[in-house]
């Protein structure tokens, strides 16, 4: 386990680019430290380490990805959402801590939505009996980010999608002046009236969504529109 994390560091720390660095903390509002590695180079260094067969066990899942959590540089971050979604389904019932854990520090949307999307969307595909009870929990507990996942964890299910449990959650967050809520609703809804635009209009002219999740809502459908009559 630490030959593993060390050379991961050994990697990073090789890449590091400074003047890149001061870019990359500004564009995330100085929240994050970084290294310096942009996407595209990150992810070509950090291949080797999500080779299957060099992953460790599942069983040092939990502890690797806090460990990864707990370092300053954000590039350490990037990489562990991206080793646990090389275990996602080999999920289990009790990893959903891991994933609130995640969620609940170092919280920003750039790891948030990675999570919501990839991670929280599969264990709840592999563990349906857990969403309801689990989302319940999230919606109450105020944490804006715990409440996005719950937005946004179905934003790739296309005609799997539940709309009614969609409801449920837009109806729970109405009102909030919170961004980054009002933008994820703007955005599961922008997302799923790429499978059902008709569904989507209903819903956004019978709701007392903000203006920003109305405008995000409509996007695709009033740009299509404009597209039809050109």
């Amino acid at each position: 386990m630490n030959t593993y994390i060390n050379t991961l560091k050994s990697a990073f720390e090789s890449h590091a680019n400074s003047d890149i660095a001061i870019g990359q903390q500004a564009y995330m509002k100085n929240k994050f430290a970084f290294y310096g590695i942009k996407t595209p180079k990150r992810r070509k260094i950090q291949q080797p380490f999500l080779v299957k067969k060099y992953l460790p066990p599942k069983k040092e899942l939990k502890q690797i990805t806090t460990l990864l959590w707990k370092e300053n540089k954000r590039e350490y971050h990037y990489f562990a959402q991206e080793f646990v979604f090389k275990y996602s389904n080999q999920f289990q019932i009790n990893d959903i801590e891991l994933l609130e854990f995640m969620i609940n520090n170092k919280s920003w949307w750039d790891t948030v939505d990675f999570i919501a999307t990839k991670l929280v969307s599969s264990y709840f595909k592999q563990f349906p009996q857990e969403r309801d009870k689990i989302i319940q929990r999230w919606l109450a507990s105020n944490n804006i980010w715990l409440q996005r996942s719950a937005l946004l964890f179905q934003l790739k299910y296309k005609d799997e999608l539940d709309t009614a449990f969609l409801v449920y959650i837009i109806d729970s967050l109405l009102g909030s002046n919170e961004f980054f809520i009002n933008k994820a609703i703007g955005w599961i809804l922008r997302e799923y009236s790429k499978t059902n635009p008709a569904w989507v209009i209903d819903f956004v002219n019978k709701t007392a969504l903000s203006n920003l999740s109305k405008k995000e809502a409509l996007r695709l459908i009033i740009r299509s529109r404009k597209t039809a009559i050109h």
